[in-house]
C-alpha cells in the first residue's frame, strides 16, 4: 500500500471516530429511551476534531487513483450535521485523578487480580527456640508423692483417698467389693436369725491412734449360715460408716468375728442419741490416757449382749474391712435398729476422734438382702 493511500485510511478512521459520538447522541434523541440501553459514563471526554482545520498533505498534488474505492463512506458522514453545527450536549462532569476512587483507577484485570489475591495472610512460621527444638524424651517426668513411708489415717497424706497408693493396700483403690456402702434397694427375704453365744467377759481397751478398740476373751461366738464365728474385738467410728438409704448415724460399733478358716464376719451396730448406755460408760471409764496405751481392768467385766439392739433384723452383703489393708470377701451384717447412747458419751469419743469414718464406697450392683 502506498503512503498516500495509508494516510487517507488513517484520516477516514479519525473522521469516523470524531463524528460517531454526535451521531449516537442524535440517535438517542430520536429513539425512545426504553429501547436503547443507557450510555455508560466515560472517565473523560473524547475531544471533537474540527475537520476544517485538518491539514491535507496532498493539497499540492493530485489525489491517488486508488483512493476512489474509499469514497462510499463519505455520504454516511454527510448525513450527520457537521460537528460545529450540532448542538453540544451539557458537558459531563470529569473527575480529576486525585478525586477518582481506588476502584476507578484500577483496570478490570487489576481489580480481578486484587480480588483473587485478597484474604487473610498465612501466619509466618516462627522459628523454634533451642529449648523447643530438644526432643521430648529429654523432658523429666513430674515428681510423684512417695507414699511408701506414709501411715494411713483419716486426714493429710494418709487420708482414705490415698490408701490405695500405699504399698500393700492397693486393693483399697482397685477393689470392687469395698466397704462401707450406702445400703439401699435390698431384697426383702426371710434371713436366718443370728444366734449369739455372748457372755460377760473381761476386756482390754486400747487407743490405737485410729479408734478405741476393745479385745475380749475367747468363748464369745455367733452362728450364722451354718458356721460358727468367734468374736475377736470390737471398735467404734464417728460418724457411722454405714448409711441406710442415705441416712448417717451419730456413731457405729463394729464387732469383728473370725471362723476356723480365717474368714471374717462383721456385725455393725448403729448408735443414736438417747439415754446413757451402761456398757459404753464402763468402757469410757477405763479409757487409756494416751495413744498406744492399753488398759485391762482386773475386776471389771462387760455384758456383750447389752451392746445389741432388742430387735435383731439386719441387712447383709459381701464387702471388705473399712481400714487398710481393706481385705475383701467379708460378710457384713448391719442391724436395722440402733442402740442409744447419751450426748456426753458421744462427746467423749468425739474429743478423741472427731472423724474416723471411711467415705462411702461404690456398691457396683452388689446383692443386698434384708430381713422382712
Amino acid at each position: 500500500m502506498s503512503a498516500r493511500k495509508l494516510w487517507l485510511v488513517l484520516l477516514e478512521t479519525a473522521l469516523v471516530t470524531a463524528v460517531w459520538p454526535a451521531t449516537a447522541q442524535a440517535a438517542d434523541k430520536t429513539e425512545p429511551a426504553a429501547e436503547s440501553p443507557p450510555a455508560k459514563p466515560r472517565l473523560f471526554e473524547v475531544p471533537l476534531i474540527d475537520k476544517s482545520k485538518a491539514e491535507d498533505p496532498f493539497k499540492n498534488a493530485p489525489p491517488p487513483a486508488a483512493a476512489s474505492p474509499a469514497a462510499p463512506p463519505a455520504p454516511k458522514a454527510a448525513s450527520a450535521p457537521p460537528p460545529a453545527a450540532a448542538a453540544k450536549p451539557a458537558p459531563r462532569p470529569v473527575l480529576k485523578m486525585p478525586e477518582l476512587s481506588a476502584a476507578q483507577e484500577l483496570t478490570r484485570q487489576q481489580r480481578e487480580m486484587m480480588l483473587a489475591t485478597s484474604g487473610p495472610r498465612k501466619a509466618a512460621v516462627r522459628a523454634k527456640t533451642e529449648a523447643e527444638d530438644k526432643p521430648k524424651a529429654e523432658e523429666k517426668p513430674k515428681a510423684t508423692y512417695d507414699f511408701s513411708h506414709v501411715h494411713w489415717g483419716y486426714s493429710g497424706p494418709g487420708a482414705p483417698e490415698n490408701w490405695g497408693k500405699m504399698p500393700g493396700n492397693e486393693i483399697c483403690g482397685t477393689g470392687k467389693r469395698q466397704s462401707p456402702i450406702d445400703i439401699r434397694n435390698g431384697i426383702r427375704v426371710d434371713l436366718e436369725p443370728i444366734k449369739f453365744d455372748y457372755r460377760p467377759t473381761q476386756f482390754r481397751i486400747t487407743d490405737n491412734g485410729h479408734t478405741v478398740r476393745v479385745d475380749v476373751a475367747e468363748g464369745n461366738t455367733i452362728t450364722v449360715m451354718g458356721r460358727s464365728w468367734q468374736l475377736v474385738q470390737f471398735h467404734f467410728h464417728r460418724p457411722s460408716e454405714e448409711r441406710v438409704n442415705g441416712k448417717s448415724y451419730e456413731m457405729s460399733m463394729h464387732l469383728v468375728h473370725r471362723d476356723y478358716a480365717n474368714n471374717l464376719a462383721v456385725i455393725a451396730v448403729l448408735m443414736e442419741r438417747g439415754p446413757e448406755h451402761p456398757v459404753i460408760q464402763t468402757l469410757w471409764n477405763n479409757l487409756p490416757l494416751d495413744t498406744g496405751l492399753s488398759v485391762e481392768p482386773p475386776n471389771v467385766a462387760i455384758d456383750l449382749m447389752k451392746l445389741l439392739p432388742e430387735r435383731r433384723d439386719y441387712y447383709t452383703y459381701m464387702g471388705s474391712l473399712t481400714t487398710p489393708p481393706c481385705t475383701e470377701n467379708v460378710l457384713w451384717m448391719v442391724f436395722k435398729e440402733p442402740i442409744l447412747v447419751s450426748p456426753e458419751q458421744i462427746g467423749i469419743f468425739a474429743r478423741l476422734y472427731p472423724n474416723n469414718a471411711r467415705p462411702i464406697q461404690p456398691a457396683y450392683d452388689r446383692l443386698i438382702k434384708e430381713s422382712r
